[in-house]
């Protein structure tokens, strides 16, 4: 009976909106053509933190959301307080960097490159070093993408399925891959499974 209202609860918080989501910002896009679940989207240059990590596709994402998120939360040689779109704050360790959409990860020589999108008021300049070394900062050149958006579980099997779809409509709409897919996830891991929005982007040639 417990389980059962902790449940109900969750949910009434999730549906009504009452739940904080993981982001206050999301990397903005702007969409050329849309095909039921399909999207080939035209991005601008973003700035990353990125670590690589070992491991299985679902358990990299979850090693590396600790350190990345340590990062944002302070755990950083803080340059000063900048002004942004949304709060932040200053304390003694370090700078809190306000937390931004989606967390992505991707394959880089056998290991997973997994990495959070910095709020778009900073610049390779103006962001504070990260205390772990793993952790690096990297500027994410515009691109062109081809995008499907799925609901559910962060399970490989998904995973597989939708990259394959997604690969099935890039060659049905004669479009050039030029990179490797990224996995991209807007939801903080407390989020009920059919309320998760998941996503898989490929570059894509510009025309």
């Amino acid at each position: 009976m417990n389980l059962i209202r902790l449940f109900t609860a969750i949910l009434f918080l999730q549906l009504t909106g009452a739940t904080t989501a993981m982001a206050t910002e999301e990397a903005p896009y702007t969409v050329i053509k849309t095909d039921d679940i399909f999207e080939l989207r035209e991005y601008a240059s973003q700035v990353l933190a990125e670590i690589i990590i070992d491991g299985d596709l679902e358990g990299a994402g979850n090693r590396a959301f600790r350190p990345l998120f340590r990062y944002i939360s302070g755990e950083n040689k803080s340059r000063g307080k900048i002004a942004m779109t949304a709060p932040v704050s200053q304390e003694q360790t370090g700078e809190k960097i306000s937390m931004t959409a989606p967390v992505s990860q991707q394959s880089v020589q056998g290991k997973w490159a997994v990495s959070f999108m910095m709020p778009a008021s900073y610049t390779m300049e103006n962001l504070p070093t990260p205390d772990d070394p793993s952790i690096k900062l990297r500027q994410l050149p515009a691109r062109r993408v081809a995008a499907v958006r799925y609901s559910g579980f962060w399970s490989e099997k998904k995973y597989l399925r939708y990259k394959q779809e997604l690969e099935n409509w890039i060659t049905a709409n004669n479009l050039k891959v030029i990179g490797e897919p990224v996995w991209a996830r807007y939801n903080p891991p407390f989020s009920l499974w059919f309320l998760r929005r998941n996503e898989i982007l490929i570059p894509i040639a510009s025309e």
